[in-house]
């Protein structure tokens, strides 16, 4: 057995500590009796039935799930079409200025961006008369525009690594391209399609910046109401809130990695299952 060296584990073990050890703490003076974020007043679970009570942040997380669930799915669906036209199309006129405009949000300030579709909005409804205000739909535009460079990357990357001889023998056999994509191809893209709707959601509830310029009064997302309480002093019940939203979170990657870890399952097994019949007809037709 290999001796690891200890530099190595010191390393990981700081690593680790460093990334998570705030975290840690986050969480535990989330149940800090005192007022005070720093000082340790006993335990307590008063600040999250303070926070329950706060209509306003209750309000906010709402419209930013919302937000992040529309906007990480419609993202999700247009980053996997232009991944598809970019690995699956090979070279059309306007390849490079479309492979140019799909990743731009990637490089692009998040100040630009925000500015940019604010003015955008502006003119539309100066325009045609829509959006009639900012509010919840030009958030979700918004956050889809920057989501969808994400996705992009992560299905294209996927989608360029698989094996397309799966698909042919598919339609070989009689199955329509439509079909051969959704039963065959789309399964093989589900880690990642699952993995850019998680990045996407994440990006889009972390998002302040472009919220900040696309948003409304009747409108404000968790981050913008987080930050305005945070400039007036750090309460506890910021700490439960981001301890709630750290349970989310891991719950939802350990259930999307329990279906996946499922579906690959279920995947082997039908290929063996398949091998086995395959290898049981070669032998009988040997027999006769």
């Amino acid at each position: 057995m290999q001796r690891r060296s200890p530099f190595l584990i010191a390393t990981l073990a700081f690593g680790f500590a460093f990334l998570y050890g705030p975290i840690l703490l986050l969480i535990l003076y989330s149940f800090n009796e005192s007022r005070l974020v720093t000082v340790w007043g006993g335990f307590s679970t008063k600040w999250y039935a303070e926070l329950f009570r706060d209509e306003q942040i209750l309000d906010a997380a709402l419209v930013s799930l919302r937000v992040g669930v529309f906007s990480a799915t419609i993202a999700t669906v247009l980053g996997t079409l232009s991944a598809l036209m970019m690995v699956r199309f090979g070279r059309f006129r306007g390849r490079l200025l479309f492979t140019g405009m799909i990743t731009a949000p990637l490089v692009m300030p998040e100040v630009i961006t925000g500015l940019s579709l604010l003015l955008l909005f502006v003119a539309l409804e100066t325009a045609i008369g829509w959006p009639a205000g900012r509010g919840v739909d030009t958030i979700t535009i918004a956050h889809t525009t920057f989501c969808m460079a994400y996705v992009t990357v992560v299905v294209r990357a996927r989608l360029a690594g698989l094996d397309r001889s799966v698909e042919e023998a598919a339609m070989d056999l009689g199955a329509r391209p439509l079909k051969a994509f959704l039963v065959i191809t789309l399964p093989m893209l589900m880690p990642a399609l699952v993995s850019g709707w998680l990045l996407g959601f994440t990006l889009s509830l972390d998002d302040l910046v472009i919220a900040s310029f696309v948003a409304g009064p009747s409108s404000t997302t968790l981050p913008m109401v987080v930050f305005s309480s945070v400039r007036l002093g750090i309460s506890p019940k910021i700490n439960a809130l981001a301890t709630l939203l750290v349970i989310l979170a891991t719950v939802t990657i350990l259930i999307a990695a329990w279906i996946l870890w499922r579906q690959e399952r279920e995947r082997d097994r039908a290929v063996s299952q398949a091998l086995a019949e395959d290898k049981g007809r070669h032998a009988t037709g040997r027999r006769a």
